[in-house]
């Protein structure tokens, strides 16, 4: 599908919607189309940048403030070391976690939960003890956790043929055939869960990069995750919109085209136990994941004070001959100049697709940015004066997912407090653009109005709740059209990949890109890995906070 078919489409969609109602329209709500500061951020095509007015010297520099960059500040600060900054080009620190509010209730506009870590991250532990949310040792088989942090049941359910039931794996109408199918599945997955190769390394590890290197593992790499399903004599049509519908969740693309290696690490990589609660429960808060990108900004000022530095856009990195300082060129929109930095020790903990942009003389690293692929992302958060109402079956949960739909469903931002105070509430949607070209889904991005993305969404939850749009007093929309690199075959074990994974002398990578898929565990760990080879590069000592 095209663009413009798509907005026809989308367009028709509404148009049906509207004329089966006898009486007049339901006008849309109001909102705002919001989004990644795509003028500012366009400049670096422009590259009309005056030249520096100022030159400053840094000890260590953190490019971005996202989950990565912000670990590194994290583990800098944690380890008695000040002398840094953190440069974002956005007007607050967050990245994909970041949130918004209003008088209801806060609310995510991209990552909104973090699974219990397992044990091998330690990092996403000793982070969870500092914020008081894993209670105790956070090394512990199974730890406590802050009950205000552990999901509410129920937790997911599917609408499918007009019905709500509880999880996520069709039910109704399903052979006998395909539920054999559901148990061999699920078997197998469990059996690369518990696998470990020779050096007692595990299959699948979260973090990725602990995970075994058998040749036989990596070669699942080369084959995407649908054909890899279909050689095991996978072909019941419901277990494969499962699988495609978790590929689309955490990659912004379909199993046709992820990975295998990636879509059999989403389902075997995940173990981590509690005390209190069971190993499928997540860790979740109304604003999403925001609430620990606040936990890190407030360990990091408590420690060393201010160290972030938000609308600055970074668009020329100098590397230096060996003992140099790296020189880096940021833009002040505020001040309308231009600043230099010389950096002893560079972390660039922003997207890898800048890096072609920003590098000057890096042919190597410019070749292995451009290898990686992006999967554009819509979330809208909508406003509700009440729960709306609903279709028969399974009580509502806090993930609802609608079988066949455009949208990955919604998550309830109240639905922590639901016994407590129900009534008005926050539904956040998701859409990934896997029935196009990445390219084609940021096109669509860019040119459609937020009215035309209102319609889509509530005419598409009309199917579930009947009377959404009354109830519907505000709908904002936010676009990313690079919320996450795609793992397609070859990336994981590429050679582009492992060049951003290395130690350089005074350079090193932070984002979740270098791992090849964006996950909070591993932006924090590649945040957390980059802090310490610094801090060796400086001769700084400190306790290791990666086992």
């Amino acid at each position: 599908m095209d663009r413009r078919d798509f907005l026809t489409a989308v367009a028709a969609t509404g148009a049906v919607s509207l004329a089966g109602c006898s009486s007049a329209p339901v006008p849309l709500p109001p909102g705002d189309l919001l989004g990644a500061s795509l003028d500012l951020g366009h400049r670096l095509r422009e590259r009309n940048f005056a030249p520096p007015g100022e030159t400053r010297q840094v000890p260590v520099l953190i490019v971005g403030a996202g989950i990565g960059g912000l670990a590194a500040g994290w583990k800098l600060a944690q380890s008695g070391f000040a002398d840094f900054l953190i440069v974002e080009l956005e007007s607050e620190a967050g990245g994909n976690s970041r949130a918004g509010s209003n008088a209801v209730s806060a609310y995510p506009w991209g990552a909104h939960y973090l699974p219990l870590p397992t044990r091998e991250a330690t990092a996403v532990r000793e982070l969870l003890a500092e914020l008081g949310v894993l209670q105790g040792d956070p090394r512990a088989v199974q730890p406590v956790y802050d009950e205000r942090y552990l999901c509410a049941t129920p937790q997911e359910r599917l609408y499918r043929h007009g019905r709500w039931q509880e999880g996520l794996l069709p039910q109704t109408g399903v052979s006998a055939a395909e539920r054999h199918q559901y148990q061999q599945f699920g078997e197998l997955m469990e059996d690369f869960r518990l696998r470990r190769d020779g050096l007692g390394r595990r299959a699948f590890a979260l973090p990725m990069a602990l995970s075994s290197r058998a040749p036989e593992l990596l070669a699942l790499d080369r084959i995407s995750m649908r054909d890899w399903l279909l050689a095991q004599g996978f072909d019941s049509p419901h277990l494969h919109w499962y699988v495609n519908y978790a590929c689309r969740d955490d990659y912004g693309t379909g199993s046709a085209a992820v990975s295998a290696w990636a879509g059999i690490h989403y389902f075997a990589c995940r173990d981590g136990e509690a005390q209190n609660a069971g190993s499928e429960t997540v860790l979740t808060a109304p604003a999403g994941n925001a609430w620990l990108v606040a936990g890190m900004l407030r360990s990091i000022r408590a420690r060393v004070g201010e160290r972030l530095l938000t609308r600055a856009l970074v668009f020329h990195v100098a590397t230096a001959a060996r003992g140099r300082p790296i020189a880096v060129d940021l833009y002040l929109p505020g001040e309308d100049q231009t600043l230099r930095l010389l950096a002893e020790q560079l972390i660039w903990a922003a997207p890898l697709f800048l890096v072609p942009q920003v590098f000057a003389g890096q042919p190597a690293l410019q070749a292995a940015a451009r290898s990686y692929s992006y999967a554009p992302w819509l979330v809208a958060n909508l406003t509700l004066s009440r729960f709306p109402d609903d279709r028969a079956g399974a009580a509502p949960a806090w993930d609802n997912v609608l079988y066949g739909a455009a949208s990955l469903g919604y998550v309830v931002a109240t639905h922590q407090q639901m016994r407590l105070r129900p009534g008005a509430t926050v539904f956040t949607c998701y859409r990934a653009f896997d029935d196009m070209s990445p390219q084609q889904g940021r096109e669509a991005l860019r040119d459609t109005p937020r009215e035309i993305w209102a319609e889509q969404i509530l005419a598409e939850l009309e199917q579930p709740h009947p009377d959404i749009r009354q109830l519907t007093t505000r709908l904002d929309v936010f676009r990313n059209g690079h919320a996450m690199a795609r793992p397609l075959p070859g990336l994981i074990t590429g050679a582009a990949r492992q060049q951003f994974a290395i130690d350089g002398e005074r350079l090193r990578f932070a984002h979740a890109d270098v791992s090849g898929f964006s996950l909070f565990e591993e932006a924090q760990y590649r945040g957390v890995l980059a802090a310490e080879r610094t801090l060796r590069r400086l001769g700084v000592r400190f306790r290791s906070s990666l086992g």
